[in-house]
């Protein structure tokens, strides 16, 4: 539980720092793009994990058995983990420092030279506009983040985007998906198999976030994924909710049923995968203003991460009472995700980040 503790840690603090940072070095015309690079390598990471995972499982026999020198394979698909952790290391001592961090301290130079090779054009008029922000600025403090009536309302917008994100069950998916298919009558086998075509698909819709994004807008694809995840949701919670139940209490899912709910919930992967996957990190990088950027994002990272400790802990229990009941509140919280963007978001395209008030 420690080590969890402090791995857990080490991700939250760069799920803050990475999408504040892509938004800081990225023009305007390319950040919802670079932005929602940080998804696509969310996204690449389930992958590898779930791909290392089932040929570790299948390679011993089960995730229990043991694997190379004796070890239990669960342990080895821990281990695969610290390549990537090194080499994370690695890239963060060598990606350039933020022009915004570099003005608030005095660096300018530092700022315009990065800048110079980062986005190019008038750098020197980008450091005066930066330093006209900065010098309003002080260090960030979570009382920034106050009003009369308690947190400023830009901050409850991010924390419910980043809650809703959670809420529609998507990390139940990757998470649970071999527990939930073998639940329903597939094999151990066939439900790690599941869960790798299921990661493609969030991988491929992911670029299509990218390739997309500073076209379309941000808050169109949250809308068009926004109903997508409704209807394909609806489904899931129609086909369980109806599934026979075998001596166990389990669902069973046979002929059409079984396609069905496979269909269904790889097409709502790939409506999450092109809209509130990587689009509500990109807002979330970008939908603050200078002075608080940093805070807000914090909180609202955190409210995200407890959102997915709340889903990730319920879906058990859900589970045993019917998986009907799971994917219909899945379904409420997608249905609720769409009047939230019609209503409280504002789009952030083609915008510099000195001009979001």
């Amino acid at each position: 539980m420690f080590w969890r503790l402090l791995g857990g840690v080490a991700i939250g603090a760069a799920s803050v720092i990475a999408p504040a940072y892509i938004a800081e070095v990225s023009p305007a015309h390319l950040r919802g793009r670079l932005g929602s690079l940080q998804q696509l390598a969310i996204v690449i990471g389930i992958f590898a994990a779930l791909l290392s995972d089932y040929f570790i499982a299948v390679q011993a026999g089960s995730a229990e058995a043991p694997f190379w020198a004796g070890i239990s394979a669960w342990r080895w698909m821990f281990l695969t983990e610290v390549p990537p952790a090194i080499i994370y290391g690695i890239g963060a001592l060598m990606i350039p420092e933020s022009p915004r961090y570099l003005v608030a301290r005095g660096r300018d130079r530092e700022a315009a030279s990065i800048l110079t090779r980062l986005v190019g054009g008038d750098v020197e008029a980008k450091v005066q506009a930066i330093r006209q922000t900065v010098m309003r600025e002080r260090k960030p403090h979570i009382s920034d983040l106050m009003s009369r009536g308690g947190l400023l309302p830009i901050v409850w917008i991010g924390i419910g985007l980043s809650v809703l994100q959670q809420f529609v069950g998507i990390n139940v998916i990757f998470y649970y998906s071999s527990v939930l298919w073998r639940a329903v009558g597939f094999s151990e086998k066939d439900s790690l198999s599941i869960t790798v075509i299921t990661s493609i698909v969030n991988i491929v819709t992911t670029l299509i976030a990218i390739a997309f994004v500073d076209k379309f807008g941000r808050k169109p694809l949250l809308i068009l994924g926004s109903i997508g995840m409704t209807i394909t949701l609806g489904t899931l919670a129609v086909v369980f909710g109806h599934a026979p139940l075998d001596a166990a209490g389990n669902p069973t899912l046979q002929g059409a049923a079984g396609t069905t709910a496979l269909i269904a919930a790889n097409l709502y992967v790939f409506c999450f995968g092109f809209s509130w996957g990587p689009i509500v990190w990109v807002l979330l990088g970008e939908m603050f203003n200078n002075k608080i950027r940093g805070a807000a994002l914090s909180v609202a990272a955190a409210a995200q991460w407890i959102a997915n400790f709340v889903v990730s802990t319920t879906f058990p229990p859900l589970k045993d009472i019917g998986l009907g009941v799971a994917y219909g509140l899945y379904t409420i919280a997608a249905a609720i995700s769409l009047f939230f963007v019609l209503l409280l978001i504002k789009e952030t395209r083609g915008r510099e980040l000195e001009d979001i008030a």
